[in-house]
């Protein structure tokens, strides 16, 4: 059975939370241009997940899952920088990356249910 809404979607749910995270946890960074970077790439996996959804269609669905899931590899990525360069600690490097990892994997799932 299909969500009636994006918002029902617990992989929309959790990609809202590491991106309020994201906000919270580098609001005081003054690399701006990472900050941005990072927020607008995990700020992408919740869009593209509810605009492919309000499309309508499970062809455009699954589009949109896929750039999700790009946006996720791209998050993961930079948080291996973050914390490289001492912008966050191990621990929310960590809780990040897992969080980060799991919404990838609910995608995987979820296009693979599309038809």
């Amino acid at each position: 059975m299909r969500a009636e809404r994006f918002e029902d979607l617990i992989v929309w749910q959790k990609s809202k939370e590491m991106t309020l995270t994201l906000y919270m946890t580098l609001k005081e960074l003054k690399d701006f241009a990472f900050r941005d970077q990072i927020c607008r790439a995990s700020v992408s996996i919740m869009n593209n997940i509810a605009e492919g959804f309000e499309r309508g269609t499970d062809k455009e669905f699954k589009y949109f899952l896929y750039i999700a899931k790009g946006s996720s590899g791209e998050v993961r990525s930079m948080l291996h920088i973050a914390l490289d360069l001492k912008y966050i600690n191990e621990k929310k490097y960590q809780e990040l990356s897992l969080i980060s990892n799991e919404i990838s994997k609910m995608l995987s799932g979820l296009i693979k249910s599309i038809t």
